[in-house]
């Protein structure tokens, strides 16, 4: 299985490190998993996080 770090999951999400320590904080964002020290996504769950985020965008954009 293929983990992202936070700053790759920054990079890709074209998002700042901080906002996703803070989407954690409030339980927003794709699921985490914390090994030690390092905070890392699982590939899939983000893949699947972003499904879902396109999906509640184009809902809301339909009504």
């Amino acid at each position: 299985m293929k983990y992202l770090t936070t700053a790759e999951l920054a990079e890709r999400l074209r998002t700042s490190p901080e906002t996703l320590r803070y989407w954690r904080h409030i339980g927003r964002g794709p699921r985490s998993w914390k090994p030690g020290r390092q905070v890392l996504y699982a590939l899939e769950d983000v893949e699947a996080w972003e499904h879902r985020e396109r999906e509640r965008q184009a809902a809301r954009q339909a009504s």
